[in-house]
């Protein structure tokens, strides 16, 4: 059977009764339809023989992965092989679950969950789809800015230097706008947001994210979006009202019929925006590094991740090592990042929620390695090292901490690295 070129990733999307296809996206040669045919009759066989398919290996070292979500939609991802680490085995598949999810609660963000799970005119439908098309192929991409909220269901965010002053204004501006979901976005991750902006599904607050790229990237300097929250409000829509104060830098609120989207704009913007002009642009300068200049990372980290477990929120960075001595390139770190991410969290480390679309299809996953069965403890750390980098991961009551380490560093000295730098964060932003 043919499948894809190296390292390449296809979406597909069809009717789970019928497999009327009703999307395709990435990859630049597609799957034949016999072969989109064959992936969706090989899933149907064993569903009609008490058997669920989930996943599956090619001869090439491809992976395939089926998801049905409400009984009404399939989605499946196929991935090509020759990807070494990151085409194979436990973290791929982890990876293209993850994706299904995220495409799946992506369509009931744009659409909303009725008009897919009773899906009554097939061409009308696929017609609709095609709103999510930005925002699924944004999914897709194996994008170079270090965005890993898609796979942790962490919040990528950004720690501004004056975090107080933007905090009061999120809040007052959300106030003003009849709205208690606020969210300040800069270059992408969130500087400041809202009590409740929080306390929505970690999921919803990923993908809003995502939107909110999208959004920005369109050129618009503010819009009034129809959105659904794939877990809070699946089936009755809210108001995104988004603005743009600074090239990099967005403000939105989730509200009801009012304000109009002129009077916010007219009223409201320059109202709590326009005093901190400089404010917003000393934001703008942390960049991607995700922290102000005030924290000091030890010099030869090559990049790290750090996820709040209590707020599900996390900054990641690549850096720029000091020494002259060769690591891998800056798309690379990224790429090594989420695999020691993935290789960590389904082996070693606990992940505070389950893979879900909703109350009646939650998937647990199980992060415990075979050997590991019958102990009862909690790994705390855990390190690996490549012909790459060294790799060292740092798990306490509040926080995870995933790092790469030049290879002249003494594995010995990788626990003081660790615990060094999360302690250097932590001091300097409360984080």
């Amino acid at each position: 059977m043919m499948m894809l070129q190296d390292g390449s990733t296809q979406l597909l999307c069809l009717t789970a009764s019928s497999g009327v296809p009703l999307f395709t996206r990435g990859a630049s040669k597609q799957l034949p339809f016999s072969v989109i045919g064959s992936l969706n009759g090989v899933h149907m066989f064993g569903d009609g023989q008490g058997v669920s398919l989930s996943c599956c290996e090619t001869e090439g070292g491809g992976k395939v992965v089926w998801r049905v979500f409400q009984d009404s939609v399939m989605l499946i991802t196929v991935s090509g092989g020759g990807q070494g680490d990151a085409g194979s085995g436990r973290e791929e598949e982890v990876r293209l679950q993850r994706l299904l999810e995220n495409v799946w609660n992506c369509m009931v963000l744009v659409l909303g969950q009725d008009e897919l799970a009773n899906i009554k005119n097939v061409e009308r439908l696929k017609r609709d789809l095609r709103s999510c098309f930005s925002l699924i192929d944004r999914l897709l991409e194996d994008r170079p800015e270090g965005f890993l909220g898609n796979l942790t269901h962490c919040a990528d965010s950004l720690v501004p230097p004056n975090p107080t002053l933007l905090q009061e204004a999120v809040d007052g501006f959300a106030v003003a706008a009849d709205s208690e979901f606020g969210c300040l976005l800069v270059r992408g991750r969130i500087a400041a947001a809202t009590e409740k902006w929080w306390r929505l599904a970690h999921q919803e607050i990923v993908l809003l994210s995502v939107l909110m790229q999208s959004l920005s990237a369109s050129g618009s300097a503010s819009c009034d979006y129809p959105v659904f929250l794939p877990q809070g409000s699946p089936t009755v829509a809210h108001r995104l009202l988004r603005f743009q104060l600074l090239p990099g830098a967005d403000v939105c609120v989730l509200c009801g019929p009012t304000p109009s989207l002129h009077t916010a704009e007219s009223r409201l913007v320059g109202q709590f925006w326009s005093p901190l002009v400089k404010t917003l642009r000393d934001c703008l300068t942390v960049g991607e590094r995700c922290l102000p200049g005030s924290v000091s990372l030890h010099p030869d980290l090559l990049a790290l991740l750090l996820i709040n477990r209590e707020t599900h929120r996390s900054v990641s960075y690549v850096c720029s090592p000091s020494g002259g001595a060769p690591v891998p390139s800056k798309a690379r770190c990224w790429e090594l990042l989420k695999l020691f991410y993935i290789f960590s969290t389904t082996r070693y480390f606990s992940i505070e929620e389950t893979l879900c679309v909703s109350t009646e299809e939650r998937i647990h996953t199980s992060n415990t390695e075979d050997f590991a069965h019958g102990f009862s403890h909690q790994p705390l750390q855990c390190y690996l090292v490549t012909e790459e980098c060294k790799s060292y991961g740092l798990q306490t009551s509040h926080h995870q901490l995933f790092l790469l380490i030049p290879l002249s560093v003494p594995t010995f000295a990788l626990h003081t690295v660790a615990t060094q730098t999360l302690s250097d964060i932590v001091t300097a932003t409360g984080f």
